[in-house]
């Protein structure tokens, strides 16, 4: 089973003036981070809301020109047996090259495996069509070896 599994990692940056400026230093620091060992990482702005009111708030939080900003980190795992190995596999990749940061699992989607199906119907059909083929050089595969041995022979002897 693929999983797909999203991260949110609080990202500290130093010495900003705005939130946008924060985001912006904040995908740029984990993205240097992360790279070039984990480059199939999404990285994403994440997403904060008031607590008491709901109302939709900016992923960064600055206070004496320092912040710490919400991203949202989104990777693929592949080949796992539960939701939950999938989610300790993206925190251990994702936390051992993010130091200091902390993480916190938002999402596990399972994948479906439609590739998979495809793959097999295919090597059905593959493998009936190799039969096939076989079968017509075991009826002439005699002649056309002969024929080729010569010829390969005589590309050596010059």
């Amino acid at each position: 089973m693929d999983c797909r599994v999203v991260v949110e990692a609080a990202v500290p940056v130093y010495d900003v003036e705005s939130p946008n400026e924060a985001v912006r230093i904040a995908i740029s620091k984990t993205g240097e981070m992360l790279n070039p060992d984990l480059n199939y990482v999404e990285i994403e702005m994440g997403s904060r809301s008031c607590p008491h009111c709901g109302d939709e708030l900016d992923p960064a939080f600055i206070a004496a020109d320092e912040s710490l900003v919400a991203l949202e980190l989104e990777m693929t795992v592949f080949n796992v047996e539960r939701e939950e190995h999938a989610s300790r596999i993206a925190r251990k990749e994702i936390g051992q090259r993010l130091e200091n940061i902390p993480l916190e699992v938002l999402e596990v989607e399972v994948l479906e495996d439609d590739d998979e199906e495809e793959t097999a119907e295919s090597g059905e059909n593959e493998s009936e069509s190799e039969k096939e083929e076989s079968e017509t050089e075991e009826t002439s595969g005699e002649e056309d070896s002969e024929d080729v041995l010569p010829e390969f022979e005589d590309l050596i002897d010059e």
